[in-house]
């Protein structure tokens, strides 16, 4: 018997990173199988088209796609929020598919205080300067995911615990510790000019729940986190308020046993043909 999910009125993750060798999409399609939101939103770069490779996109990739079509053909209200990896989409911001809507951001009116929520590359100055720069750095971020990863193999043969090299490369990194805080302290600014109680970002890979004071106000400043290394998300519920889900803090997540359906190697193809099936398209005989 499969456990009951959790319900959620929100949850929100970003930075999934599909199409690239460091996301964790398997563990994520746990993930997503063990709630039941009311309301979703992808915060950004969930599918990383500055590195989409028709080389590389894993069955595991695709299921989470489906599996997302599925949510949406149920009736869970999905925000896809647009980020900086998959900023193609912005020219399409106010698009609606049924329960899916394609936006550049989002405010939710929550029991709690009003919610501010975006993807937050536009407080990037790399972005918004040196976009060839920003590509560069992504695509030797993924090398050193992937390095990460071969590390974490053989630590786990010699019974080690895992590292986090990305990680361990910010904290050392006086500028890139410097950005971090410059960008949390700019949307937590912005959202208290505003008067929004909360505001929910991405981009930065650094999940976080805290209030920031400024003289003009408080602000509770979130942040998802990423599914490439925290394996993180934000949950909402009218009793609790803002949580942060930690994967690796839900040992029955991480030790439960890939269904049958999980684990099944079905073709790219096959999948594709199922997730047309969802919203009654159909494919082109020369696709």
């Amino acid at each position: 018997m499969r456990p009951r999910k959790r319900r959620l009125d929100v949850a929100v993750i970003s930075d999934v990173h599909l199409g690239t060798y460091g996301c964790h999409a398997r563990e994520l399609l746990r993930y997503l199988k063990s709630i039941k939101p009311r309301v979703l939103v992808l915060n950004g770069d969930i599918v990383d088209i500055w590195q989409f490779s028709k080389s590389y996109w894993p069955a595991a990739h695709m299921q989470v796609v489906r599996h997302l079509a599925g949510l949406a053909a149920k009736g869970t209200r999905i925000h896809y929020l647009t980020g900086n990896h998959d900023e193609l989409l912005r020219r399409f911001a106010g698009t609606r598919l049924g329960a899916l809507s394609i936006e550049n951001k989002l405010v939710l009116d929550l029991p709690h205080g009003r919610t501010w929520l975006f993807h937050g590359d536009v407080f990037d100055v790399t972005m918004r300067h040196s976009r060839w720069l920003a590509k560069l750095g992504a695509e030797g971020y993924d090398l050193l995911i992937l390095l990460n990863r071969l590390v974490n193999w053989g630590l786990r043969r010699l019974g080690r615990p895992r590292v986090q090299l990305s990680k361990l490369v910010k904290d050392r990194v006086k500028s890139a510790v410097s950005l971090v805080s410059d960008f949390e302290q700019t949307a937590a600014r912005i959202a208290i000019d505003e008067g929004y109680q909360y505001v929910a970002c991405g981009h930065i890979h650094c999940p976080d729940i805290r209030e920031v004071a400024t003289a003009r106000g408080r602000v509770t400043y979130l942040n998802s986190g990423d599914w490439v290394e925290n394996l993180t998300a934000l949950e909402y519920t009218a009793a609790a308020g803002w949580q942060l889900y930690r994967y690796a803090d839900d040992p029955p997540m991480q030790h439960a046993e890939t269904s049958e359906a999980d684990a099944s190697e079905t073709s790219a193809d096959a999948l594709l043909a199922e997730l047309l099936k969802e919203f009654h398209l159909h494919r082109s005989p020369n696709s």
